[in-house]
């Protein structure tokens, strides 16, 4: 039903839990479902250095958190402002249709903290 990419995700999630230092944090829930993603990134002169993302979800959820945190690595914030649910969706292989939508709450989540970056700079 997963592909290979979600269940490596699913097994060894990466960057899991707050970032202390984070410069800007975003949150995403998917109202259907009630899933909840937190994304945090730390950006050093335009550029994510770090992230992580803490989740209350179902596994593909999980997953499409993970591969975003890994996708962010060494991006700037334009480049990272540039991602798709679908960038989501390769990086995890596939996602079965019904499940799509947590490609798009990991989006929305780094939408909010790439907005809040914003707010902070003004």
């Amino acid at each position: 039903m997963y592909s290979a990419k979600v269940l490596e995700h699913l097994e060894s999630p990466r960057n899991v839990g707050a970032l202390p230092d984070a410069s800007a944090c975003g949150e995403a829930t998917n109202p259907v479902c009630g899933d909840l993603l937190k994304l945090y990134v730390k950006v050093e002169n335009d550029v994510i250095t770090a992230t992580g993302f803490q989740i209350e979800g179902c596994p593909p959820s999980i997953a499409a958190g993970s591969a975003l945190t890994e996708m962010l690595a060494g991006m700037t914030t334009a480049e990272a402002a540039a991602l798709t649910p679908n960038d989501v969706t390769h990086a995890l292989e596939s996602l079965p249709r019904n499940k799509e939508h947590c490609s798009l709450l990991a989006i929305d989540a780094l939408r909010s903290a790439l907005a809040q970056l914003r707010r902070d700079v003004v």
